[in-house]
């Protein structure tokens, strides 16, 4: 009777785990299964600018993706899953958040997409918000390599729009055999290159980035060769170990590192030897530093400068999805389940980084960051006024000189006096109270 008890038991355990790896390799674990979201709505949050100068004649678009760690508990209509993870932070739902930029930076769009959604799948739903809700003509849409493939260069043939991108180091090598262009033009400041069929390559060496390149592959073979030695004493020391084992351990750390290519390790009776292929690593480093971009713009429209510094322009979404990530905005961990809700919040964040980007820029030339400069105005007060035993009006004192600074520069007059209407206003802290005094009444 115990054991078929414990056999039952047995079952419905090993049942159990099934189900939840179901759930999770779904992305439906802590999260029931999404509806389908009503075609009819509006599918993202928008910036309405009906006469927008960016959106018509020789401007580009920069559009980037980010992720976002959330928790999410509840039913959700834009479902958080798992996928891969830009932060490497493990066992976290996301969300998908795309942003879409002028040539200045600044924030026209913003969408919140499934938390398993890759890249060029979120391309397509810009291309259409451009020409359909902005009404962009000879628009150019600049993306990474990992955001414009081929797919979605057709789908921006199809409404006449332009791209700007760059290609992988594969694409690379591979236009290098078949002698498209030369590596003696990455030597130059920046060079170009014209086909046949219509396309632009615009080539350049970064020397920065190739010293870069050359110091993270220094220390990685530092730190191989330092677990080479420490195994070599080991096997010195523990006469019964194998060097067969050591061998396997050294190779699976030369092959996570990255540099199983040009770095081999063998073994002759009990001694190991790390050996390194100078012929390959030349091979290899030879692209260090050099980068390809890929457009379809003439030179009548753009010249080369111009597209090397629209690409580098992307700079400016990243520091967007990293002001986004960080100061005050915290647009994550998402705390709301409601579709309409997390949308709402990402959009609140996206015009919150808005004027973020305009004290930037207001307050350059006063030596205080824009988190600094919010930390010293959050100290301005006001002073209550009670005549007659009644709260009349608050009495602002005259701000400090630095805040005084501030304020003028970003374009804020405080007024002297601030009149009581009498309208309590319940903030996080009271409102737990004022709801069960309400209940009770």
């Amino acid at each position: 009777m115990c054991m078929q008890e414990d056999i039952q038991n047995r079952k419905r355990y090993t049942q159990g785990r099934e189900e939840n790896e179901t759930k999770r390799k779904q992305g439906e674990f802590w999260v029931e299964a999404p509806k389908k979201i009503n075609e009819e709505k509006e599918e993202n949050t928008t910036i309405r600018r009906e006469e927008n100068p960016y959106l018509t004649g020789d401007t580009y678009e920069c559009r980037k993706r980010g992720r976002l760690s959330c928790r999410k508990r509840g039913r959700l209509k834009i479902t958080a899953t798992f996928g891969y993870n830009r932060d490497k932070k493990k066992g976290k739902l996301q969300l998908v958040v795309g942003l879409l930029c002028d040539e200045l930076g600044v924030p026209l769009s913003i969408e919140v997409f499934e938390g398993n959604t890759q890249d060029p799948q979120t391309f397509a739903p810009q291309i259409k918000k451009v020409a359909q809700r902005f009404g962009g003509k000879e628009v150019t849409f600049v993306g990474d390599r990992g955001m414009i493939k081929s797919k979605q260069i057709e789908a921006l043939f199809d409404e006449t729009f332009h791209y700007i991108t760059a290609i992988t180091k594969p694409q690379i090598e591979t236009l290098l055999k078949a002698e498209v262009f030369e590596m003696g033009l990455f030597d130059e400041e920046i060079a170009e290159v014209f086909t046949d069929d219509g396309l632009r390559f615009i080539l350049r060496r970064n020397p920065l980035r190739a010293q870069q390149v050359q110091s993270t592959r220094d220390n990685k073979l530092k730190s191989v060769r330092k677990r080479f030695t420490r195994k070599i004493q080991y096997l010195q020391d523990h006469s019964r170990a194998h060097p067969k084992t050591a061998k396997k351990e050294i190779s699976g750390y030369i092959e996570k590192l990255g540099l199983a290519k040009w770095v081999t390790i063998r073994y002759r009776k009990r001694v190991l030897i790390l050996d390194t292929d100078e012929d390959e690593l030349a091979e290899i480093s030879k692209l260090d530093g050099c980068y390809v971009l890929k457009t379809d713009l003439t030179k009548e429209k753009a010249d080369k400068e111009i597209i090397h510094d629209r690409y580098k322009d992307l700079k400016l979404v990243e520091w967007a999805f990293r002001t986004e990530k960080t100061f005050h905005l915290e647009i994550r961990p998402v705390n709301v389940r409601k579709e309409k809700r997390t949308r709402g919040h990402v959009f609140g964040v996206m015009l919150a980084y808005i004027l973020v980007q305009e004290l930037t820029k207001r307050w350059r030339d006063i030596d205080k960051t824009v988190e600094e400069g919010i930390k010293e105005l959050s100290q301005l007060c006001a002073h209550k006024v009670i005549i007659d035993g009644c709260f009349r009006l608050n009495k602002v004192p005259k701000p400090r000189p630095s805040s005084r600074k501030l304020l003028e520069t970003a374009g804020v007059r405080i007024p002297e006096i601030l009149l009581c209407k009498g309208i309590s206003v319940a903030t996080r802290v009271k409102l737990p109270d004022k709801r069960k005094l309400f209940e009770n009444k």
